[in-house]
């Protein structure tokens, strides 16, 4: 085209010299006329003169603006090379398969929203009933190319994308056509009217299976329940552990029906773990719901399994820790039990501190190896076990304040010795002997025979009277006050108390009662009776016959136990003695 142009302009310019031979051989009549015509023609030439060089500018223009773009292409395609190894790309995967990747933008839109967007259109498709592949065409636009299936667009290729992978646009576009295609081809293959028709089938063999193992599981445990558990009472004997019976033949026989019973259960659930994630397989689109809802049922049991395999180190060490504080504590019970029986001696430690001693000395082991084992439990280190731990012993701390303080009190009276177990104390107005002593609390029975149970705190804080102590000791004085007037000697008073002391049981002769004068009243003089007896536990009947013994003799010796308050003449009163030891 060019070429043509500048052909023409040469022969346009020499056009007037031939006109100027020819105007000398004709008549001056025609000069005007080709004046004319030249001029015109001249015109043109200037015209098409112009047109050329407004195109070579134009041409030099373009010519400019192609090298600037080849030279803007190379610089832009050097530095997509460049990226191309720091930028993997997004990925267009449809359900775990990945097709091709995209790395540059269309208009506003990144790249991980294109590769959704297409890959949801070829689910989409790929997951109709009827689909026709061949439909899959491209379509040529002005500044992209499309992958269309009828008026739906899956895929536009822009010219980045076509710069990124180092070919042309509808090349490009034409290898994703063929890419789209097979994978539409496939999920096709999968998801079909086809697939849908096999898997249903699928479904009803499974469901008619499933009821049938069900019905023969039923049928079988109904035939041998009874059969099995007759057989097996014929041959059962009473299972027992010394002197209790912990199953009869009557309660095996129940045992073994309640675990035939769950036994039947079991297998229904084992068949039902294989036959409902095969249901689930039996459809592409829930395939993925077997393996979840296999799991649900098999990741416990392998995290159990997991869990005891990695705490096994644990437990050995655990095992150990136990054995060693086990046979420690046997350890010291023998050497405790020596010193309680007495075959073995130690200075300053009586043999009833032994068992109280052993309990401490117990409880002090078994919390150092809780402590030793409690940091190699399963998840000790987590904070909601500590937390939990934390909360119990804030519990434990609050509501048990009064039975740790019982527990002190009970440790301090036992290293105390305040009384032993067969003593007898006086505790406030309460009298007994001593028939249990805990941690908590000491029991003690009276002489009615009442069990009155008292914490161990309360003795603590309060006196007790200890006289077994006592009377192995000293002796336990028993002592009686009576009041008579001063008419009567004092040595008439205390001969009689004593001869009343001494004729009482259980009064000892060595030390001898002794009367001592206790008070001088207004109107009368205090006597008071001490006798030693060895026998506190006899108290009451010590007291009953000292009291029946001073009674007989002041009145076989005709004085009256009485406090006068007044003095009057007692002509016609009767003297207050019984009748038959008036003298």
């Amino acid at each position: 085209m060019k070429l043509r142009n500048l052909f023409l302009i040469y022969v346009l310019s020499l056009f007037p010299w031939v006109l100027s031979a020819q105007e000398m051989t004709k008549d001056d009549s025609l000069r005007h006329q080709t004046d004319s015509l030249v001029n015109s023609l001249r015109s043109q030439v200037q015209e098409l003169e112009m047109q050329r060089i407004l195109m070579s500018e134009q041409l030099a223009k373009t010519g400019n603006s192609l090298r600037e773009d080849s030279l803007a292409k190379a610089i832009r395609k050097a530095r997509i090379d460049s990226l191309r190894k720091l930028t993997p790309g997004t990925p267009l995967v449809v359900e775990d398969d990945t097709l091709f990747s995209i790395y540059a933008r269309r208009g506003g839109m990144l790249p991980t929203n294109r590769a959704k967007e297409a890959s949801e259109k070829i689910v989409e498709l790929g997951h109709r009933l009827k689909f026709f592949t061949d439909s899959v065409y491209v379509y040529e636009g002005e500044l992209t190319t499309d992958i269309m299936v009828g008026e739906a667009v899956i895929f536009s290729v822009t010219d980045n994308d076509a710069l990124w992978e180092n070919t042309t646009r509808q090349e490009l576009a034409s290898s994703y056509r063929d890419i789209i295609q097979k994978k539409l081809e496939k999920l096709h293959a999968e998801y079909g009217f086809q697939q849908k028709l096999k898997g249903g089938l699928l479904v009803v063999c499974i469901l008619v299976a499933q009821v049938l193992l069900i019905w023969l599981t039923n049928w079988f445990y109904r035939r041998w329940r009874i059969r099995l558990a007759r057989k097996l009472l014929r041959q059962a004997r009473p299972i027992s552990i010394k002197d209790y019976e912990v199953l009869n033949v009557h309660r095996q026989g129940r045992v073994f029906l309640f675990s035939f019973n769950v036994l039947r259960w079991l297998v229904i659930a084992v068949q039902l773990l294989f036959s409902i994630p095969l249901l689930f397989s039996a459809f592409p689109e829930t395939k993925s719901l077997t393996y979840r809802v296999f799991g649900y049922i098999w990741n416990p049991f392998t995290d159990i399994i997991g869990s005891v395999v990695g705490f096994l180190p644990n437990l050995f060490k655990i095992i150990v820790i136990i054995f060693c504080f086990r046979y420690l504590v046997r350890g010291i019970r023998y050497l405790l039990n020596e010193i309680a029986v007495g075959n073995l001696k130690v200075n300053g430690f009586y043999a009833d501190w032994a068992q109280p001693t052993f309990v401490i000395i117990r409880v002090l082991c078994y919390s150092f190896m809780l402590v030793m084992i409690w940091p190699l439990l399963p998840s000790s280190n987590s904070e909601v076990f500590q937390g939990v731990s934390v909360f119990i012993g804030i519990i434990v701390s609050l509501g048990s304040s009064s039975i740790i303080g019982n527990v002190m009190a009970g440790m301090v009276m036992t290293y105390m010795r305040p009384f032993r177990i067969g003593d007898f104390i006086k505790f406030g107005d309460t009298q007994g002997f001593v028939i249990e002593k805990t941690v908590l609390v000491t029991r003690i029975r009276t002489r009615k025979n009442e069990v009155i149970t008292i914490p161990n705190s309360n003795l603590m804080t309060s006196q007790t009277s200890n006289f077994t102590f006592a009377a192995q000791n000293y002796g336990v004085i028993v002592h009686t006050k009576v009041t008579i007037g001063y008419d009567m000697k004092w040595e008439v008073i205390r001969d009689l108390l004593l001869a009343a002391a001494k004729a009482t049981p259980h009064i000892v002769r060595k030390p001898e009662p002794f009367v001592v004068v206790t008070a001088l009243d207004d109107f009368y003089v205090e006597y008071e009776v001490n006798a030693y007896t060895h026998k506190p536990e006899q108290l009451s009947l010590i007291y009953s016959e000292l009291h029946q013994n001073i009674l007989d003799n002041f009145h076989q010796a005709g004085v009256e136990i009485m406090s006068p308050h007044i003095f009057a003449h007692r002509k016609d009163l009767e003297l207050q003695i019984p009748k038959e030891q008036q003298k």
